[in-house]
């Protein structure tokens, strides 16, 4: 499908007001956009971390969000996405992710721009390290990520 979809891995920062432009622009069918933006913490569970390293599997990571991407688009009366994942050394503060979805009206634009936060946040091909006093670790999958993802493929 990918007709409106708009998927991109980079390392330098995203401009929301920019990127909302892109997806609105010269478009009167669209009567609702909702935008997430994923920022990087200072700290977790009472540790400071002093920045994230993210790391992603070129092609394959584009694909599997364009895949996503278009199953929404098929699930829900869109008119369009955009999704922005950064990679690299992100600093606390600094935005990681932007997801964009814009429908004719606002539920559909929430519940498409929820599916693809729940899929980035437990399935998608990115390795996250952290980094803090202790050293660096990566992080692990979290069980409550991988619960909210599910709900999508409940009957």
């Amino acid at each position: 499908m990918s007709a409106n979809v708009t998927i991109r891995i980079q390392q330098s920062d995203f401009d929301i007001a920019r990127e909302m432009a892109a997806l609105t622009t010269g478009r009167s069918d669209i009567g609702a956009v909702v935008s997430f933006t994923g920022i990087c913490r200072g700290s977790e569970d009472g540790a400071d971390i002093a920045a994230l390293t993210l790391e992603h599997y070129p092609g394959m990571a584009e694909a599997e969000i364009t895949r996503h991407a278009d199953t929404a688009m098929s699930r829900w009366p869109l008119n369009g996405i955009r999704v922005i994942h950064r990679v690299g050394r992100i600093a606390p503060g600094e935005n990681i992710v932007l997801v964009l979805t814009a429908s004719q009206h606002r539920q559909a634009a929430f519940e498409a721009a929820e599916f693809m936060m729940d899929y980035l946040k437990a399935n998608a091909p990115f390795w996250k390290r952290v980094e803090g006093a202790d050293g660096a670790s990566w992080i692990e999958a979290h069980d409550h990520d991988d619960a909210a993802a599910a709900r999508w493929t409940k009957p």
